[in-house]
This record gives C-alpha cells, sequence and structure tokens, in this order.
C-alpha cells in the first residue's frame, strides 16, 4: 500500500507546482487577445465576459485539464495546454488586417511578460521560509518554461495558431490568401508535423526532432535571454 500513496503523493506534488503556472499562462493569454480587440474596435469578448483573468472564463475541459494531466501521468518531456479560444470579430477592427497581427500577438506577448515577471520573482525565493521556497520555485521555474512554450508554439506561422493570423496580416496579399486557406487544416497539420511524423519515423528508427527545432530550441534560448535580463544568471 505505501507504494502507491507515495506515487499518488508524487503525482499530486507535481501537479502543484504546474496548476497556478497553466490556469495563469492560458488566463492571460487569451484575456490579451480580448483586451486587444476590444481596445482595437471589436467588444465581442468584451460583451461575452472574456476580458477578465477569471481563469472559469478561459477554462477548456479537454485543453485545461485532461491534456495537461495526461502529459503529467505520462511524464511527458514538456507540459502543453489550451484554453477556450476568445471569439474575436476581425471585420469589427478599425484595420482588419493590420489590428489582426496586434490582436494575434498579444497572447504570446503575455506569456513571454508573464515569462519575464516569474524570473524576476525568482529573487524572493531565498527570504522566503524553506517549507515554501522550494514549492514556489518550482512554480516560478515552470512559469517561465509553460509561457515560454505557449509563445514559442502559438507563433509557429501556420493558421489558426497566433503565428499564423500575425504571417496573414503581413504578408503581400496572394500569399495571405492562400495561407489563410489553411486555417481548417492548421491544427492537424501542426499535430502531424510534431507528433505523428516524428513518432511514425520513429518506428523506422529515424530520428525526427522537430519538436526540439522548432519549439523547445527557441524556448532555451529564449529563458536564457530573460534570466540573463532579469539578473537570475
Amino acid at each position: 500500500m505505501d507504494a502507491p500513496l507515495e506515487y499518488l503523493g508524487q503525482i499530486l506534488l507535481v501537479a502543484s507546482v504546474w496548476v497556478l503556472p497553466v490556469l495563469i499562462a492560458i488566463t492571460f493569454h487569451e484575456a490579451a487577445h480580448g483586451y486587444v480587440a476590444w481596445r482595437l474596435g471589436d467588444p465581442t469578448a468584451k460583451s461575452l465576459g472574456r476580458v477578465t483573468f477569471n481563469p472559469l472564463k478561459h477554462v477548456d475541459p479537454v485543453g485545461t485539464i485532461l491534456l495537461p494531466g495526461l502529459l503529467l501521468l505520462l511524464r511527458a518531456p514538456f507540459l502543453f495546454g489550451y484554453a477556450k479560444p476568445v471569439p474575436v470579430n476581425f471585420s469589427r477592427l478599425g484595420n482588419p488586417r493590420r489590428d489582426m497581427v496586434f490582436v494575434a500577438a498579444a497572447g504570446p506577448g503575455a506569456n513571454i511578460i508573464l515569462a519575464f515577471l516569474a524570473a524576476l520573482m525568482l529573487h524572493l525565493v531565498p527570504v522566503l521560509p524553506e517549507t515554501v521556497a522550494y514549492w514556489t520555485a518550482e512554480n516560478l521555474q515552470n512559469a517561465i518554461w509553460l509561457n515560454l512554450v505557449l509563445a514559442v508554439f502559438n507563433m509557429l506561422p501556420i493558421p489558426p495558431l497566433d503565428g499564423g493570423r500575425v504571417a496573414v496580416g503581413i504578408l503581400p496579399y496572394e500569399l495571405a490568401i492562400r495561407l489563410a486557406r489553411l486555417e481548417r487544416a492548421g491544427l492537424a497539420m501542426v499535430i502531424g508535423l510534431l507528433f505523428l511524423i516524428p513518432f511514425g519515423l520513429a518506428q523506422f528508427g529515424i530520428n525526427f526532432p522537430i519538436t526540439e527545432w522548432l519549439i523547445l530550441a527557441p524556448v532555451e534560448y529564449l529563458a536564457h535571454g530573460i534570466l540573463s535580463l532579469s539578473g537570475v544568471i
């Protein structure tokens, strides 16, 4: 009986240092989209109560609870999740193509700011009581990592990810139209590219670490820059 209880205790401890970072990261990400859209002329998210830091307004049962929980149980090398997308009516923006770039970039931008604030807060850990110092440090380190993963992943230039919408807003019109047509299949393309193709190739002994190339490497680079800028290293 001791082994299962010990394992359960470990799972609960790990979950306890991820719950706050996940909720804060996705809440600020989505609220930032809604706030910028509202300020640029589209009140859709505001009228639906989505311009808020209340995580209950943004929680998606699968993306916010089930997926991160499953990754924790499987001891995946990284944690990922998502919230309910904030509705944006781009036609109501003052300058739809230009403003779409600002609305899309607001979410990843909020995550980078959160990562920097978490890095700054690491300076407080040494003055905390020993009983909470470790738990606080784990939360802050996870917040840095998770927010940067969300920022980098969402900035991949494939619709409906934020980076895809930024690309649609800045590319020449003909290229933008072609890229925008990928939106319906975009998420399936991302899952296939990052997970299914590497998994399939691995069955034949072929290493194709595209997730490391496109996400983990930029995250490590950003993390080093943020930790240096904040004086942690």
